[in-house]
C-alpha cells in the first residue's frame, strides 16, 4: 500500500518544519486529499496511526479534508462541470483538472514549551 510511503513523506515534511524547535510536540495534522489523488483515505489514516509513534509523534492526530474535483478549459479557462465531456462547449478546448488531484498538508498544530 503506497499510503505508507505517503505518510512517511508527510512526516518528513513535518520534521523539516520542526528543525530548530526540538521541544515542539505535534498534536494535529490536517491534510487535504483530492478525490483524484489516488489515495485511499482509510488506508492513509491506518498508515498514519501505524507510523506516528515510530516517527516520534505519538500524540499526533489526523484530520482529512476531502477535496472534490474541478475542471477548467485549458484554452479559455472556463470552469467545466466535473461530469461534463472533456471538451469545452464554448471553444472546444480540452478540460484540465484544477482541483482534486493533490495531497496537501494544510495545517500543523503544535504544542511548544514556554520560552
Amino acid at each position: 500500500m503506497h499510503e505508507v510511503s505517503l505518510v512517511h513523506a508527510l512526516f518528513d515534511q513535518v520534521d523539516r518544519a520542526l528543525i530548530g524547535h526540538a521541544d515542539a510536540a505535534l498534536l494535529q495534522l490536517t491534510v487535504r486529499i483530492g478525490a483524484m489523488a489516488g489515495v485511499e483515505h482509510e488506508l492513509f489514516r491506518t498508515a498514519f496511526e501505524w507510523t506516528k509513534e515510530e516517527r516520534g509523534h505519538p500524540r499526533a492526530q489526523l484530520d482529512i479534508l476531502v477535496e472534490d474535483v474541478a475542471y477548467a478549459c485549458t484554452e479559455c479557462g472556463a470552469a467545466l462541470a466535473a461530469h461534463a465531456p472533456f471538451r469545452c462547449p464554448s471553444c472546444d478546448g480540452r478540460a484540465g483538472l484544477t482541483h482534486g488531484g493533490s495531497l496537501i498538508l494544510e495545517r500543523m498544530e503544535l504544542e511548544v514549551r514556554d520560552v
